[in-house]
């Protein structure tokens, strides 16, 4: 079962356009119409199209930006990259003599727009690195997740099949003592096919650089009903080679059978290949894979309150889902209706 999983997995990231970011040693390193058209203002460079809309310091202070600035772009449906730095001895190999500082920039293409205020980002594409000479020890996904206030978060999905060895729920803290800018909160699930925890690490700093030139063309109701645009301008937009990003409201509502539907939310992801059925006007996209967390503020990974896999959206407020139990990796499907904005860039 795990053999088949694995292929079929790395044909659907190749197929997605997975690409790997740089990372660590130590597995860790996330409402409302939103008007299209509005830049950021902050830090910017006039040679590309990412702005600078929020930056912390090592406390997790802002230090520029701020965090309206952040949410007013995810709401339109900017893309996101986080921007950290640290030192080699510190965070990659603690028994080594080098203090290199290292910059490292990490890709969110699963957003979070909580309560219509709060924004955390999810890496969904990662296989672990061990920087500088390859790839970590075990085949796995590193679903990293960062909130606005720097607070952080994994869950590993492991894709080798090996037995597993300890049993869902809370664990014992990990052994960090050479690295006191590691600060871990909790431990869920170790042992198992899908361990996650909740942590900070002590970067020197932190910048949220956001992307936000994707336009908003259609928006529909859960049942269907128009809210504004049309779909005939997001099959023209898609026919032209534009991109495509959805953002679902509500779509983690079902995650857990253990606690209610928490709060409300509008996950945003990128699609792939699209369709247009040009008689029956009606839209159809295959997502890039999304983690679908417990919605709450701040974002966590907690024991059995996440999931990862893909959807297909429809114009008309439905959405298949094709999701996997990350402590088996069996796939099961579901569905559902949900309000979706799709942009287009």
């Amino acid at each position: 079962m795990f053999t088949h999983f694995r292929r079929a997995f790395i044909r659907s990231v190749l197929m997605t356009g997975g690409a790997v970011v740089a990372g660590s040693r130590h597995v860790f390193g996330a409402g409302t119409a939103g008007l299209p058209g509005k830049a950021v203002t902050g830090t910017k460079d006039s040679k590309n199209n990412w702005t600078c809309a929020l930056t912390l310091n090592q406390d997790r202070k802002p230090v520029g930006g701020s965090a309206t600035r952040l949410a007013d772009a995810i709401r339109r449906g900017a893309d996101l990259r986080i921007y950290t730095e640290f030192h080699h001895n510190e965070h990659i190999d603690t028994s080594s003599k080098n203090n290199e500082l290292i910059r490292e920039v990490a890709d969110f293409r699963v957003t979070y727009l909580l309560d219509d205020h709060w924004v955390a980002g999810i890496i969904n594409l990662r296989q672990p690195i061990e920087i500088p000479n390859g790839f970590g020890p075990r085949p796995s996904m590193s679903f990293f997740l960062y909130n606005q206030d720097g607070e952080q978060a994994i869950a590993r999905p492991y894709l080798d099949g090996k037995p597993v060895t300890g049993k869902k729920g809370s664990s014992a803290l990990d052994d960090h003592h050479d690295m006191p800018k590691y600060h871990q909160f909790d431990s869920w699930d170790s042992g198992t096919n899908a361990p996650s925890s909740n942590f900070v690490y002590d970067f020197d700093t932190y910048k949220f650089w956001v992307c936000d030139d994707w336009e908003e063309v259609y928006s529909n109701t859960a049942d269907g009903h128009t809210v504004s645009g049309s779909v005939e301008a997001l099959a023209e937009a898609f026919a032209q080679g534009r991109e495509v990003k959805v953002g679902i409201r509500g779509l983690c509502n079902d995650i857990s059978e253990n606690t209610d539907a928490g709060i409300a939310h509008e996950v945003f992801v990128q699609c792939g290949s699209c369709y247009y059925y040009t008689q029956a006007r009606q839209f159809c996209a295959a997502s890039q894979p999304v983690v679908r967390v417990h919605p709450a503020i701040p974002l966590k990974y907690k024991s059995e309150e996440w999931d990862f896999g893909w959807l297909m959206p429809r114009s008309d407020g439905f959405v298949a889902r094709w999701l996997l139990d990350p402590y088996t990796l069996q796939f099961r499907r579901s569905e559902g209706n949900y309000a979706i904005r799709w942009f287009v860039r």
